[in-house]
């Protein structure tokens, strides 16, 4: 049961419907949350309108902060052709970095404005990205409420946000052996995780978190070992507050949900169902792919990150994946690259690394967000959707996963 102090993190319309659930509240900065997390989702895919829409219902909302400048257009003409320039200068990365550090901080503001003060507005920022230490500041300054940091282990973290105490940092893991090291070598630096994100490799969308391909179906990422691991890991090592753990990847139902907290997650994450609603900042071409895809259709590959990820097999992924090898026997550093300014620290294209992806993600990713499935690299996790085809709003998935499926059925 919720506290009336907590009354005011979760809309009163969604009150009754988690109540009624008998599922237990996320507990973060004090606060009693629904246990639904919408994960991050970039390039552009969860941004402020989708991010503010989950957290103004009482839950954790979260924006993506990859290349952001994309949802502002004034951004866009300010640094059009910039990357065209012969030769990529200080100026030129300078001015765009900063166009993308300024859309993280007008997404932020328009999140928390649309949430009302209810629910919790975090970032995801993936370690792996070149302006990782940027964006995570920024975010800080902005006053998000989370930052969320995977594709890495994010040891600095810490580091990075010393000057902001309040603000909840959540790491993304995989396994048992994860969670130890991030919360030891984060003790040494008097700051714990104020949550983690367990996210299994064999279920997930986008970047995986197991080594390569072959190590998806690694029985220690089964939240059946991982949760209940973790689990005893903190009880063991004395750590007196509670850290909650967030499972992610292949989450439908509420069945799902209770499932999970009762293997001692406190809340669960999903991305592809809140990626086709229609609160979602990607195009309507975009969600109608992702809701579209069968199991069938999804693909795992190396990305140019030197991660597994999964994907829709679209016609561009599946052409990409007939000429791959191809493209990696003649693989080479890149004199050049017009997009050294926002994206990895290491590329597989850009740096020439064999048995790494040969083709640009920002590129690609980009043409997802608008729907172009001739250019464009989908992401999304396994399994059906909540309502499999249909779009529909972050209220009514709320509701349908706080929804007992006997409940569901027609009388």
């Amino acid at each position: 049961m919720l506290l009336k102090t907590d009354a005011d993190a979760i809309d009163p319309r969604m009150r009754s419907h988690f109540e009624r659930s008998g599922l237990a509240a996320l507990r973060l900065r004090g606060r009693a949350l629904l246990p639904v997390v919408q994960g991050g989702m970039g390039v552009g895919v969860s941004a402020h309108k989708l991010a503010g829409s989950v957290a103004a219902l009482g839950g954790v909302g979260t924006i993506s902060s990859v290349d952001l400048r994309r949802h502002h257009p004034d951004l866009m003409e300010r640094t059009q052709g910039l990357a065209s320039r012969p030769g990529m200068d200080a100026d030129t990365k300078a001015r765009i970095d900063a166009a993308n550090l300024e859309a993280i901080e007008r997404e932020i503001v328009a999140a928390r404005r649309l949430s009302q003060g209810r629910g919790l507005v975090a970032i995801n920022v993936m370690r792996a990205v070149a302006e990782y230490a940027a964006s995570v500041k920024r975010a800080l300054e902005a006053g998000i409420d989370a930052v969320v940091v995977g594709a890495g282990l994010p040891l600095d973290l810490p580091e990075l946000a010393a000057e902001h105490p309040d603000a909840l940092l959540v790491p993304i893991l995989s396994d048992a052996r994860g969670v130890q090291l991030i919360v030891k070598k984060w003790e040494r630096k008097k700051r714990l995780p104020d949550a983690i994100v367990i996210e299994h490799p064999r279920l997930a969308g986008g970047h995986l978190g197991a080594a390569k391909i072959a190590d998806v179906n690694d029985s220690r990422f089964d939240f059946e070992n991982v949760i209940p691991a973790s689990r005893e890991f903190l009880r063991s090592a004395g750590i007196e507050r509670d850290i909650p753990l967030i499972a992610a990847g292949g989450i439908r139902s509420f069945e799902d949900i209770a499932r999970l907290q009762s293997l001692g997650a406190a809340a669960v994450q999903l991305g592809s169902a809140f990626a086709v609603t229609t609160e979602s900042d990607a195009s309507n071409a975009f969600k109608q792919v992702l809701a579209g895809a069968k199991e069938e259709d999804m693909v795992e590959f190396t990305s140019v990150a030197g991660l597994p990820a999964r994907a829709v097999g679209t016609p561009w992924l599946r052409a990409y994946l007939k000429i791959e090898h191809k493209l990696q026997a003649v693989t080479h550093v890149k004199t050049r690259c017009t997009k050294a300014f926002d994206c990895l620290a290491q590329c597989g294209l850009r740096d020439g690394l064999k048995g790494w992806g040969q083709f640009c993600i920002d590129n690609q990713l980009a043409a997802a967000l608008r729907g172009d499935l001739k250019k464009g690299l989908f992401f999304r996790g396994a399994g059906a959707l909540p309502f499999g085809e249909q779009i529909k709003s972050v209220r009514e998935l709320m509701e349908r996963l706080l929804t007992r499926a006997e409940a569901l059925q027609p009388a």
